[in-house]
């Protein structure tokens, strides 16, 4: 109850994310068009991914994915499950269902959606409705070889750690960017996944 408290309602159309909801990406909070060429919103392809918290006994993790190597893009980087909305998907919460169970093979009713984060504007074109979601235990993980290399695990407790979340510098279209990261046992955990991460960590323990 207290998590649910902490977050975004879910949002019930598509319409809602990028317009009433917070925003927050790799160009800031602005939603313009920046020196570097970054996308307005209302050019942005929309997406959805889910943050599965895995309510184990012994305590919560997040499951996360390593991309295949072969993807034309973000090859071998971590994320959350999740991609462009489909025709079919009626609410964001469905993309970001469908997505986890073509890409890990955790069917819905593993999951209690409970609500949303800011939206994700990326410098890639997409604009991410981040979902957050309670995963009972139970499921049997089923990676799609095509579009995932490995599923695998972190302890909320170590996302949730401030001392983790790294800050890096580097340049990108001509202008300095600053991301987050956190290396996690072989992973490395960085861009809007780390930024997804950090927008959760400080819903919960913000002032």
């Amino acid at each position: 109850m207290l998590l649910r408290s902490k977050l975004e309602p879910l949002p019930t159309s598509h319409e809602q994310v990028g317009a009433a909801l917070p925003s927050r990406g790799d160009f800031g909070r602005d939603r313009e068009r920046d020196s570097s060429g970054a996308a307005a919103s209302a050019d942005l392809r929309a997406a959805s991914v889910l943050v599965p918290l895995v309510d184990r006994q012994s305590e919560t993790f997040v499951l996360l994915t390593e991309r295949s190597q072969h993807l034309p893009s973000h090859a071998g980087q971590v994320s959350f499950p999740g991609g462009r909305v489909d025709p079919v998907d009626a609410t964001p919460v469905d993309t970001a269902l469908r997505e986890t169970e073509e890409e890990v093979g955790i069917a819905s009713h593993y999951i209690t959606p409970i609500g949303a984060l800011d939206t994700y504007e990326t410098g890639t074109g997409f604009c991410i409705m981040p979902i957050v979601g309670i995963v009972r235990p139970g499921f049997q993980i089923k990676t799609d070889p095509a579009e995932v290399e490995e599923a695998f695990e972190v302890p909320l407790s170590f996302l949730m750690n401030p001392k983790n979340h790294e800050r890096h510098r580097a340049h990108w279209k001509g202008a300095a960017r600053e991301y987050y990261a956190m290396p996690y046992d072989g992973h490395y955990i960085w861009g809007a996944t780390a930024g997804m991460i950090v927008n959760l960590y400080e819903r919960l323990y913000g002032h």
